[in-house]
């Protein structure tokens, strides 16, 4: 496997330009998090071991980690249907060497998503007791974010087209609202919640912060959120290969 750090560069610079990226993957969550967490009148309302403001910035990350993820995964598996895997054989990059960059790329924007969001919530209020909790969210975060790199290739290698990245991350939004990311559900919509796919990645982020409560007379079992991680894991990881199997028996 060869690897090329020119190529990681021009990646890492290219994904820095693109519009969509910087909106969707930096952008955004920050300003949730301004408009939700710093600049509510509830932000400093005490819940758990810090306040709710922390609590808004942990999912705001969170929801920038998993668009950054599957972004990028979803348009590098876009690009291999489109034949570009074919145009990197005729280098000496190689496949080994394409993937990795990809990866590194997915994982370095997921990680500024994060920071972005931290540091800003650092100068904005956002206080929990310990040191330590802001560095267990960040990396349950990250390590649960990762899983959405599944997501990403599974829905570039069904669709196969530009379109995939925006399809992604569109889903991705319908899910933080209906999955208790952007905003407290109750009742029947919470119910639903559970069962939704950013659900557990949430709930497990946060963890450190809340131990599982949800709100004043609800609290999750551990089981729970790291059930729903693992049940869309490995939905995730079926659609991947079904994506892989489909775009090989077309060629």
């Amino acid at each position: 496997m060869s690897f090329s750090v020119t190529y990681l560069r021009i990646e890492l610079l290219r994904q820095l330009r693109d519009g969509f990226t910087l909106a969707f993957t930096l952008a955004l969550p920050a300003v949730m998090y301004l408009i939700f967490g710093a600049g509510a009148e509830w932000g400093a309302i005490r819940i758990g071991s810090g306040n709710v403001a922390f609590s808004v910035m942990v999912s705001m990350g969170a929801y920038g980690c998993v668009t950054a993820m599957t972004s990028l995964t979803a348009s590098s598996a876009a690009e291999s249907a489109q034949g570009w895997g074919r145009q990197l054989a005729m280098t000496p990059l190689g496949n080994g060497g394409y993937t990795l960059t990809k990866v590194l790329v997915a994982l370095s924007y997921s990680v500024l998503s994060i920071v972005v969001v931290y540091l800003i919530g650092a100068f904005t209020g956002a206080e929990v007791d310990d040191t330590w909790r802001w560095f267990a969210c960040a990396g349950i975060t990250l390590g649960l974010g990762s899983i959405y790199g599944l997501y990403g290739l599974a829905v570039g290698l069904i669709f196969k087209s530009d379109t995939a990245t925006g399809l992604a991350s569109a889903l991705l939004t319908f899910f933080a609202f209906f999955g208790n990311v952007f905003m407290p559900l109750s009742g029947v919509m919470l119910t639903i919640a559970h069962y939704t796919p950013l659900y557990g990645v949430v709930a497990l982020a946060r963890w450190p912060l809340t131990a599982g409560a949800v709100d004043e007379t609800l609290t999750d079992p551990l089981w729970q959120p790291v059930l729903n991680v693992v049940v869309w894991a490995v939905i995730f990881l079926f659609l991947a290969l079904w994506g892989v199997k489909r775009t090989r028996s077309r060629k």
